[in-house]
């Protein structure tokens, strides 16, 4: 059963702890943002629960073949929380852990955003509104070859200005893709304000179902709450499903929090970085 946005408790995400995985994949993002030097530390930290219930109980993958046609598809659409994403894909294998740790450098593979060159990365992602399309591509192509491989794509909320999204919303819905699942990072931020100062999203929910998904509202960083939504996907037969994940923008770091200051942190000093390590139980 869908929860009504005008009932839902977002206070509620402030409250949620963060459990030692949780920790200790935040410690590794802040270690990229150090070696870096500068990266989208809110938008990371906003996304860590639901791309490690993604790649922990839910995508179908095999990191030594990671172009094995078998395999679910993910797309970041929102590619500025790429730090969340490659500390997940190094923990799981795709690349050697050392890439983290020359992340930003000319000698690594990885950059400020997602690119396609980098395993285990579907498409190159950042100019906002274009990785759902994708998705929809391969939802399509799944269903044409008759192959059970499902495709996933991560969104954000102020990415949801950009009219292609809801282009391919409209496709989506059209064609039923019941092997299309959109998960929406709901932080209410974006890069330089509030989300309803600078294009009001609500009611977000009635706008995925009148787009012909099947939609639900869930705590995006609970991660029973996401395993347990995930696992139960598609949401309804003949119908691509749409998780509004309710989220914190650098949940975790009290001084980060929901602050815009940190939407992209350029020359990050020691005595931040050393700040961030403390609350995250590290050094």
């Amino acid at each position: 059963m869908s929860i009504s946005p005008t009932k839902y408790n977002r206070s509620k995400q402030l409250r949620t702890p963060l459990d030692d995985r949780s920790l200790k994949l935040r410690r590794t993002i802040v270690h990229m943002l150090e070696t870096n030097g500068r990266g989208h530390l809110g938008s990371a930290f906003s996304l860590v629960e639901i791309l490690r219930v993604l790649y922990d109980d839910i995508l179908i993958y095999d990191p030594e073949t990671p172009n094995w046609k078998g395999r679910d598809r993910f797309i970041l659409s929102k590619g500025q929380g790429c730090l969340a994403l490659y500390a997940i894909l190094a923990e799981k294998g795709f690349f050697p852990e050392s890439e983290l740790w020359i992340c930003g450098k000319s000698e690594g593979i990885l950059g400020g955003h997602p690119e396609i060159h980098i395993p285990g990365v579907e498409a190159s992602t950042g100019s906002l509104g274009h990785g759902l399309s994708i998705g929809i591509g391969f939802a399509l192509n799944a269903r044409h070859t008759k192959s059970k491989s499902r495709s996933f794509v991560v969104i954000g909320d102020g990415e949801s200005n950009e009219g292609s999204i809801w282009e391919a919303a409209l496709c989506a819905g059209k064609h039923k893709l019941s092997n299309l699942t959109v998960i929406i990072d709901y932080n209410q931020q974006q890069s330089y304000s509030y989300t309803n100062e600078v294009q009001e999203l609500e009611p977000y929910l009635q706008k995925w179902e009148s787009f012909g998904f099947s939609a639900i509202e869930i705590d995006g960083h609970n991660v029973s709450d996401i395993r347990n939504t995930l696992a139960t996907l598609p949401l309804s037969e003949n119908k691509p499903s749409a998780v509004i994940c309710h989220t914190i923008k650098g949940k975790g770091i009290d001084f980060v929090e929901q602050n815009l200051e940190w939407h992209h942190k350029t020359r990050v000093t020691e005595t931040e970085i050393e700040a961030l390590m403390g609350q995250l139980g590290g050094k």
